[in-house]
């Protein structure tokens, strides 16, 4: 088996990717550009890609026969051209749970206690000059008591919702699908949400239901001093209107995700008056070390039962 990497430096150069030689030849390309993907897997048995695009034509010119999403999401390839085309095609589900949980309590106390400007107070010597032991300059509050709501409780919400409920937070949640009936949780609509929730996260996959769903005809509901993360799909929050929102109400935002990656230099979001009130970190939320490790195991388990299903067949 020929396996090419095509996107290697979306998983980390403190990953192994020696252990897929166990499987026949390994190249591997740090990055790849869509001009390039077709000669780069045009003799590949397999191909290993976290967001480059693998699509119809480029199935239908090379040996490719099994597609390896080092990730969850599958939007990067042509699923019908797949399987017409007799391609199979496997993802990793539930790698990044942990990581993404844990990085939305990082951004959400972040912002919640002010941290940056508290951190710059005293690098600047502030504190040192200050004579007081302690500083009051900007307040903060506890999540004991407050209201998290989450849009989207699927694993990663539910996971969001009971670290939030032992932080002694009140839980509603927003299905976008409309069908979950989690009995342990309160479920709203969007609207009641962002009326009371004072922290709002949202864990939703991008589709039709959810392109825009926040933008500035229900941002205006959001509580003074809410705090909305998102750590979703970018698409899912209008960012021109989310932009507005932060320079004309007192809201704090934190993001994960945009809608073009890497961010363009020209978003709206880059150019907010009110900077320590956003919170943008470069969709890292999914990349803990551990998670990256079982992303990998995944991947290379898939390809070991590809090879069994083969044989066998």
């Amino acid at each position: 088996m020929k396996i090419v990497i095509v996107d290697a430096i979306t998983l980390g150069d403190d990953i192994n990717l020696d252990i897929f030689k166990d499987f026949g030849e390994v190249e591997v390309f740090e990055k790849t550009a869509p001009e390039e993907t077709l000669k780069r897997v045009k003799d590949a048995d397999i191909v290993i890609t976290n967001k480059v695009v693998i699509d119809k034509d480029i199935m239908q010119n090379s040996n490719i026969k099994l597609i390896c999403i080092a990730a969850t999401g599958i939007n990067n390839v042509d699923l019908e051209a797949a399987k017409r085309l007799g391609v199979r095609v496997k993802n990793v589900a539930g790698y990044s749970t942990n990581s993404v949980i844990q990085h939305t309590f990082a951004m959400a106390l972040y912002l919640l206690e002010q941290l940056k400007y508290y951190d710059e107070f005293v690098k600047s010597k502030g504190w040192s000059r200050s004579g007081v032991f302690t500083n009051l300059d900007r307040k903060f509050f506890e999540i004991a008591g407050k209201t998290w709501g989450i849009i989207g409780l699927g694993e990663i919400g539910r996971g969001v919702a009971k670290v939030a409920k032992a932080f002694g937070a009140n839980i509603i949640y927003y299905s976008t699908t409309q069908k979950n009936q989690n009995r342990e949780f309160e479920r709203v609509e969007l609207e009641e949400l962002l009326q009371r929730a004072d922290i709002i996260s949202i864990h939703a996959p991008l589709n039709e239901k959810t392109l825009n769903l926040l933008n500035s005809s229900n941002l205006a509901l959001l509580k003074e001093g809410a705090i909305l993360l998102n750590l979703g799909r970018g698409g899912i929050v209008n960012e021109k209107d989310l932009a507005e929102t932060i320079d004309s109400k007192n809201i704090y935002v934190g993001l994960d995700v945009t809608n073009k990656e890497p961010i363009e230099e020209d978003n709206p979001l880059l150019k907010v008056k009110r900077r320590d009130n956003l919170l943008i970190t470069p969709h890292i939320a999914w990349t803990s070390k551990e998670a990256r490790e079982k992303l990998i195991k995944g991947v290379y388990k898939n390809i070991e039962e590809f090879i069994k299903e083969s044989s066998n067949g």
